[in-house]
């Protein structure tokens, strides 16, 4: 599946990726229409229509990631009410064996994120792996979503990644096709990014299920 001995660094997404997506779409689909619809007095149905017609419009653009946006559009505290959810986040399966399995190659592994720093913050305190990283990237940084093939010059002014020898994991197609656009020579998709739901479609990518498929030689050494 990886050819790892044509690859030198890992570009790794977090939600759906390294972390289960069930905090998150509990999070948006339930949790946030509830308190809304207690918010305006309306049913959860209309919450529901209201709220999910504002995501469609904002997905893929860096307001739909931004949580200082959602304060403002939906009147609610964002940040508080993931506080009060956060035993929700959890790892998908081997992911830090993954990362640890990385780094013993010799090689790098990067943190690429749509995450609002705010969100970013919270979920490595939950889960510590921030040290398993040679760099942790929010694109709110860059002032680009990862969907914007610009976003990859971008990130490799930064950290001066060769896109023909990275990799990128990642659950989103429309990030995957943007990578591709800018270069990056090998890419994955993600099977289950909600560990609660059955897989997905990765259509034109390769469908990664478990890390464990995936770990590199612990000897290998990257060939540049």
């Amino acid at each position: 599946m990886i050819h790892w001995d044509q690859i030198d660094t890992v570009l790794l997404d977090m939600d759906g990726t390294l972390l289960d997506l069930y905090f998150d779409n509990y999070f948006w689909m339930e949790m946030v229409p509830q308190r809304y619809a207690e918010a305006h007095h309306i049913s959860l149905d209309q919450a529901k229509t209201q709220l999910f017609a504002r995501f469609s419009e904002h997905r893929g653009t860096l307001n739909w990631y931004c949580l200082d946006f959602w304060r403002r559009e939906t009147g609610l505290d964002i940040v508080g009410m993931k506080e009060e959810v956060k035993h929700l986040i959890g790892l998908r399966p081997n992911a830090i064996t993954f990362l640890e399995k990385v780094k013993a190659s010799g090689r790098r592994a990067v943190l690429v994120t749509n995450a609002h720093r705010g969100s970013l913050e919270l979920k490595l305190r939950e889960i510590p792996m921030a040290t398993h990283f040679d760099g942790i990237f929010s694109s709110h940084d860059f002032g680009l979503p990862k969907e914007d093939p610009t976003f990859w010059d971008r990130l490799r002014e930064v950290i001066h990644y060769e896109p023909p020898r990275s990799l990128l994991i990642d659950d989103s197609l429309a990030v995957l096709r943007s990578a591709q656009q800018a270069g990056i020579g090998h890419t994955l998709g993600v099977l289950q990014p909600d560990m609660r739901k059955g897989p997905v479609t990765t259509e034109e990518f390769i469908g990664l299920d478990c890390f464990s498929s995936i770990f590199p030689p612990e000897t290998a050494e990257p060939q540049g």
